[in-house]
């Protein structure tokens, strides 16, 4: 991946399921949001231009992990649970930011 001025990394906990030993991530930069889902002998690659993202939801527990869920055009759901309410709140903030210009 290219460098980008403003990019901000984002790694689920080890502690949730389904990324106790290959914890997702997502990035955000300047093109869009890329998911990174690794695995043991690969991995999975996804990134949404912000043009192509409709809306963002994010589902923050009293107690537990937060989910974020990225509605695109096109492209179908992506839904990441592993984060704290801090980060599923800045990456919702710093993405309807860029939908919205």
């Amino acid at each position: 991946m290219q460098n980008h001025v403003n990019m901000k990394k984002y790694t689920t906990s080890r502690l949730t399921a389904g990324n106790k030993l290959f914890p997702l991530q997502i990035i955000i930069n300047d093109i869009g949001v890329t998911v990174k889902t690794p695995s043991l002998l690969s991995g999975k690659e996804q990134t949404i231009p912000f043009s192509r993202i409709s809306s963002v939801n994010i589902d923050c527990p009293f107690v537990g992990y937060s989910t974020i869920e990225i509605e695109t055009t096109g492209e179908g759901q992506i839904r990441a649970n592993g984060f704290l309410k801090s980060e599923v709140t800045e990456m919702k903030k710093l993405i309807l930011s860029r939908i919205e210009q």
